[in-house]
């Protein structure tokens, strides 16, 4: 894709948020961590700011994914991390701060991911920013509802 490079090299830094998609081995679960390290900063703070951050995440990830997939020429290639960090964040919505909780968040949204339960397992082809997103989205959805109903039960 050619484009500006400035404008690439935004594209870059947001959709591997930060340069962290190209950690080795396993980028997503860097950045499932990267969205465990903010939702742990922001576990105190005013749900709205929450909220806020979630969105403007997501909206940047909608705005950056697709186009690093053109700039790459690769269907979601494994640098793009934005949508885990969206994952996790989403997954560990109105959570309490709880190490437990946290963790057992983690691991369920990363198992979540990989095996694409429906309709993620649909929307991972679609081209584009949804199709990088949706999947993740959905898995963090699935998350966040079995947390729910483990804190729900009192079971942690």
């Amino acid at each position: 894709m050619k484009q500006n490079p400035l404008i690439n090299f935004f594209i870059k830094l947001v959709s591997t948020f930060f340069f962290t998609g190209y950690l080795p081995l396993i980028p997503g679960t860097f950045g499932s961590l990267v969205g465990v390290g903010i939702f742990c900063l922001l576990a105190k703070s005013n749900f709205l700011i929450y909220f806020l951050v979630i969105l403007g995440i997501t909206f940047f990830g909608l705005f950056t994914c697709g186009k690093m997939e053109k700039i790459l020429g690769k269907k979601d290639p494994g640098c793009i991390v934005i949508d885990e960090v969206m994952g996790m964040l989403v997954a560990l919505s109105f959570m309490p701060f709880n190490f437990k909780i946290i963790i057992l968040g983690f691991l369920i949204f990363r198992i979540l991911d990989t095996l694409k339960p429906y309709p993620a397992d649909k929307l991972q082809y679609l081209h584009g920013s949804l199709g990088v997103m949706g999947d993740d989205l959905v898995a963090a959805l699935y998350t966040n509802l079995i947390l729910s109903l483990i804190v729900r039960f009192s079971l942690i």
